[in-house]
C-alpha cells in the first residue's frame, strides 16, 4: 500500500458517516485505514510503576518540553538522554519508543515528529480539526483529550464560524453530554482533514480545561516528510 498516495488532497464532497473504533489490543490501530473511522482508540492500561513515577513527575517542579524528529532506531536513545535522571526515564522512554515504532510502521514513515510536554493549561481550548493526515495522541498523566462524535457537529460553527461565541453557545453541538473523552493511557489516532477523502470529516477535538494546580503529560506524534 502506498501510504503517501492515500493522503493526496481530497476533493469537495458531501458529509459522510464517521465513527470511532475502540479496542483493547494495539491491532485496533489498523482500523484507521478503513473509511468510516475518523478516530481509533487503543484502550490500554499503563503499568502501576509508570503511573506512579509519571504522576510523581507532575507533582514536582520539573516540566518537560521535548520536541524532536525521531526514527524507530533513534527514539529510545534520544528519550533516554532527554529524561536522564528522572525516575520514569527508563519505562517512559521504552513506552514512547514502542509507539514511535508502531506509528512509523503503520503509516510507512521513516521518521515522526515527537512532542512530549507538561501542560499547565489547555493547549488548544476550543474544538477544532487538525490540517494533518493523522496524529497520535496519548496522555500519560492527567485528563485525556476531549472530542465530539461526527454526527452531532455543525461544522459551519468551527473557527470563525462561531461568530466569537464560546463552543458551548455557538451551536457547534447541542448538548454537553455529547462531549467524549479519552482515558489516561489511551492511544488515539485522530484522522485529520488532510487524510485522503476526509475533507469536512476530520475529528473535532480539544484540550481539556485544567484546574489551577492541575497538569497533564501529553505525547503527540505527527507525520514528517
Amino acid at each position: 500500500m502506498n501510504a503517501l498516495r492515500k493522503f493526496s488532497p481530497p476533493a469537495l464532497q458531501a458529509k459522510k458517516e464517521r465513527t470511532v473504533s475502540l479496542g483493547n489490543e494495539p491491532q485496533i490501530l489498523t482500523d484507521i485505514y478503513q473509511e468510516s473511522p475518523n478516530m481509533v482508540i487503543w484502550q490500554r492500561t499503563l503499568s502501576s510503576t509508570l503511573n506512579s513515577t509519571v504522576n510523581d513527575l507532575l507533582l514536582s517542579d520539573k516540566s518537560l518540553e521535548i520536541v524532536s524528529a525521531v526514527t524507530p532506531k533513534t527514539a529510545l536513545f534520544e528519550l533516554h538522554h532527554e529524561l536522564k535522571g528522572l525516575a520514569c526515564a527508563k519505562e517512559l522512554s521504552e513506552n514512547i519508543a514502542e509507539l514511535v515504532d508502531m506509528f512509523c510502521c503503520l503509516f510507512e514513515l521513516k521518521r515522526a515528529g515527537l512532542r512530549l510536554t507538561t501542560l499547565h493549561h489547555a493547549m488548544c481550548p476550543r474544538f477544532h480539526v487538525d490540517k494533518v493526515p493523522c496524529r497520535l495522541v496519548t496522555t500519560y498523566a492527567g485528563t485525556g483529550t476531549q472530542w465530539l462524535p461526527h454526527q452531532v457537529i455543525d461544522r459551519s460553527k468551527l473557527g470563525t464560524g462561531n461568530q466569537g461565541l464560546d463552543d458551548e453557545f455557538s451551536g457547534l453541538y447541542q448538548h454537553a453530554s455529547s462531549i467524549e473523552q479519552t482515558a489516561c493511557g489511551d492511544v488515539a489516532l485522530l484522522k485529520g482533514e488532510s487524510w485522503h477523502d476526509n475533507e469536512n470529516a476530520g475529528l473535532v477535538h480539544r484540550s481539556p480545561a485544567l484546574d489551577a494546580n492541575e497538569k497533564r503529560l501529553l505525547l503527540t506524534l505527527d507525520f514528517l516528510a
